[in-house]
C-alpha cells in the first residue's frame, strides 16, 4: 500500500556503496518501499558488479570463477525496484541535501555517464575500505592489494603469467622467482597463503613439467604483531599457523616491512624476504573522500564517526555502516571490528530504523552480537569459534562443521539477495557445473 500522500514527493533514500551491507540494505529497502511507492530508494555504486568480499582471496588465487559469483547491480535494481546510479561519489552538498557523483569513463577513456547529482532526505554511506600501506616505500608500486575483483583477478594473471614465464624460460627458475610474499596476516592474507599453496600446484600441473613446486615455490605470511590472526582468539590464531605450516606456508609473525622491492621485501631488521610476487593484506582505512565530504567528523584512518545510533556525529540525516564507519561497542570497548557480520548486522538493523523514521518515529542504537568467527584454508580445513545464543559460550569448532557454518555464512548473504528459492536452485546448478571443469581458473 502506498502511503505517500497524493502530489507529495516520496522519501528519497539514498545508498553509497554497492557493497555486502549496501547491496542488503537497498535490497530490501526496494523490495519493500520502491515496489509499494512509499520511498524513492537510489544505489550509488562506481562498479558495475557485487562480489562478496571474502571471496576475493579465492579470486586472486584462482579457486573461484568470479563470473558465476558476481551479481550485476543493473540487474538487481530492476529485480528489486530502486535505481542503479553508476559513477563515484565525490562530494556531499548538506544544504541543498545532494550526492555529487562524479563521471566515468571506459577503456578508451570516452566519457560514458556525465556528473551529477542525487538529492536525498535519508543518506547511508557505507562505501568500504581500502588497503592501508602505512606509507611502506614500494608497497603502492609492487604490491597487488586486494580490494576489489579486479585487484584480486590482476594478482592472479600475474600469478599464471609467473607460472608461464617460469616454464617457457631456457634458464631454470631464479630462487625467488615464483616465491610470494604475502603482508598482513589476518583472515584475508591467512586464507590467501592456504589457497596458494593448493591452487599454484594445481596450475603447475596442467603440463608445466619445468617447475618443481617442492623446490621453486615458496609461501611466506609476514605479520608485524607477535602472532598471525591478531584480531581472533589466541586459539584460533595457534591452530591455523599450525595447518599452514604443515602444508609448507613459511610464517614470519612478529616482523614489520621497511620496503618492499620489485624482487622481494626488505624487513624492518635488514632481512630480504625474495618474491617477485607481493600482495598488501594489511591494515584497513576508509577511503581518502571520506575526508573531504561535507564536513563530516572522521578518525585518522578516514573512517566516518557515529553514534549508536549509526547516525554520523554531525548530521543525523546522514548514516554510515561498514568498513568505512567507526561505530562504538556498546560496552565502550572500541570500535566495531571490520567483519562481514558486524556489516550484515548494522544493515538489517537500518533497515528496521528506517521504518521507523519513515513513521516519524527516533531511531534506536545499534547493538553488536558477536557470533564468533571462522578461517577458511580451503580444501585443507576450516577452524573457529562460535559464540553468543548458539552455544552459550565461546566453543572452538574445526573441519567439517567448520567448513559447512563458513559456507552458510556466504548462503545468508546470497539468501538477503536473491531469496531462498533461487539461492537453492542456483547452489544445485552450481553443484553439476562443477563437475569436469579445472579446479583453478587458468587464465
Amino acid at each position: 500500500m502506498n502511503d505517500t500522500p497524493p502530489g507529495a514527493t516520496p522519501h528519497r533514500i539514498v545508498i553509497i556503496g554497492g557493497g555486502a551491507a549496501g547491496l542488503e540494505l537497498v535490497t530490501r529497502l526496494g523490495h519493500r518501499h520502491g515496489r509499494a511507492g512509499t520511498a524513492q530508494i537510489t544505489l550509488v555504486e562506481r562498479a558495475r558488479t557485487h562480489l562478496w568480499k571474502p571471496l576475493l582471496h579465492a579470486v586472486a588465487a584462482g579457486s573461484l570463477d568470479r563470473e558465476r559469483h558476481e551479481l550485476h547491480y543493473l540487474r538487481q535494481a530492476h529485480n528489486h525496484h530502486f535505481t542503479y546510479r553508476f559513477g563515484p561519489m565525490t562530494g556531499i552538498d548538506r544544504q541543498a541535501r545532494e550526492v555529487l557523483v562524479g563521471a566515468t569513463f571506459d577503456d578508451e577513456g570516452r566519457q560514458v555517464t556525465a556528473p551529477s547529482r542525487v538529492p536525498y532526505d535519508t543518506l547511508v554511506i557505507c562505501i568500504g575500505s581500502v588497503t592501508n600501506d602505512f606509507g611502506t616505500p614500494g608497497a603502492a608500486e609492487f604490491a597487488v592489494p586486494l580490494e576489489n575483483v579486479a585487484q584480486a583477478s590482476r594478482f592472479h594473471r600475474r600469478l599464471v603469467n609467473a607460472c608461464l614465464r617460469a616454464n617457457g624460460q631456457e634458464e631454470p627458475v631464479r630462487p625467488g622467482q615464483l616465491h610470494v610474499a604475502i603482508i598482513g596476516a589476518g583472515a584475508t592474507g591467512t586464507e590467501l597463503a592456504a589457497e596458494l599453496h593448493r591452487t599454484v600446484r594445481a596450475v603447475v600441473a596442467y603440463g608445466l613439467d619445468h617447475i618443481d613446486p617442492a623446490r621453486d615455490v615458496r609461501i611466506r605470511l609476514i605479520e608485524a604483531a607477535p602472532r598471525i590472526l591478531p584480531a581472533l582468539p589466541e586459539r584460533i590464531s595457534e591452530a591455523t599457523r599450525t595447518l599452514l605450516e604443515q602444508l609448507g606456508v613459511e610464517v614470519l609473525a612478529g616482523r614489520r616491512v621497511a620496503e618492499v622491492r620489485a624482487d622481494g621485501v626488505v624487513l624492518a631488521d635488514g632481512e630480504v624476504v625474495p618474491g617477485e610476487l607481493v600482495v598488501w593484506a594489511a591494515g584497513v582505512k576508509g577511503p581518502a573522500v571520506l575526508r573531504e565530504i561535507g564536513g563530516l567528523e572522521t578518525t585518522p584512518t578516514d573512517q566516518l564517526v557515529v553514534l549508536p545510533t549509526l547516525q554520523t556525529t554531525r548530521d543525523p540525516d546522514i548514516f554510515a555502516l561498514g568498513d568505512c564507519a567507526a561505530c562504538p561497542r556498546a560496552d565502550g570497548k572500541g570500535n566495531l571490528p571490520p567483519r562481514a557480520q558486524a556489516a550484515h548486522q548494522q544493515a538489517s538493523h537500518l533497515f528496521k530504523q528506517i521504518d521507523r523514521r519513515l513513521a516519524g518515529l527516533p531511531v534506536e542504537p545499534f547493538v553488536y552480537r558477536d557470533f564468533g568467527s571462522l578461517v577458511s584454508l580451503g580444501k585443507y580445513s576450516t577452524v573457529g569459534s562460535l559464540m553468543g545464543f548458539l552455544v552459550g559460550r565461546s566453543m572452538f569448532i574445526e573441519g567439517y562443521f567448520a567448513r559447512m557454518m563458513y559456507r552458510s555464512l556466504y548462503k545468508m548473504h546470497q539468501t538477503a539477495l536473491h531469496g531462498h528459492a533461487p539461492v537453492l536452485w542456483r547452489t544445485l546448478v552450481g553443484l553439476v557445473a562443477d563437475r569436469g571443469q579445472p579446479t583453478v581458473k587458468l587464465h
